[in-house]
């Protein structure tokens, strides 16, 4: 295993483009595209593709092409989950999503984060910080989870909302930045 990618997987600073790391980018994508240009396929060929291109996937998952990730090694997506139209999961560390999750269409979960010194990010610098879901979190349309965030088991996160922080279990959040309007 190389440096870099020892780094990422450490969730210390590290630069993205060295060869290990993009011939890994390169098995993913076309993964991704073998995937998503599926649509005529048998659902157990679907699921082929799924499962060389997912770390762990549970029994009875959907997800709706067209799908993005990063890595997808790094995707653990559990049970009966279902994943909507376009979703984009950048696994540059681990994403973990329960079971019975429910995740709209569009939905970005984010694990990289780049430098805030110029300098360091010109010069590509990034880190991953691991994303974590919950049993039957429901994402809606359009939300977006950011790097480091913990979302607590049956908690829903409104449409177009942008998760910046932790979310406890069995609330209902919303908004930019999101926050939880109240108990579910």
């Amino acid at each position: 295993m190389g440096n870099n990618k020892e780094r990422m997987l450490a969730g210390e600073w590290y630069l993205p483009d060295d060869d290990e790391l993009q011939a890994a980018t390169e098995r993913r994508a076309e993964l991704c595209a073998a995937y998503n240009a599926a649509g005529a396929a048998t659902a157990a060929e679907r699921r082929s593709v799924l499962q060389e291109l997912v770390g762990e996937l549970g029994e009875s998952v959907t997800i709706r092409p067209p799908f993005y990730c990063d890595y997808g090694t790094y995707l653990s997506i559990g049970a009966h989950t279902f994943i909507n139209f376009g979703a984009v999961f950048l696994d540059a560390a681990p994403i973990t999503i329960g079971r019975n999750g429910q995740i709209g269409p569009n939905v970005q979960l984010l694990t990289p984060t780049h430098e805030l010194d110029a300098e360091r990010r010109r010069a590509g610098w990034e880190k991953a910080v691991p994303i974590t879901l919950g049993d039957n979190v429901w994402l809606g349309g359009g939300a977006i989870v950011c790097p480091g965030v913990t979302i607590g088991s049956d908690t829903v996160v409104g449409a177009g909302s942008v998760v910046v922080g932790d979310l406890p279990a069995g609330v209902l959040a919303v908004g930019n930045p999101a926050r939880v309007v109240r108990k579910l």
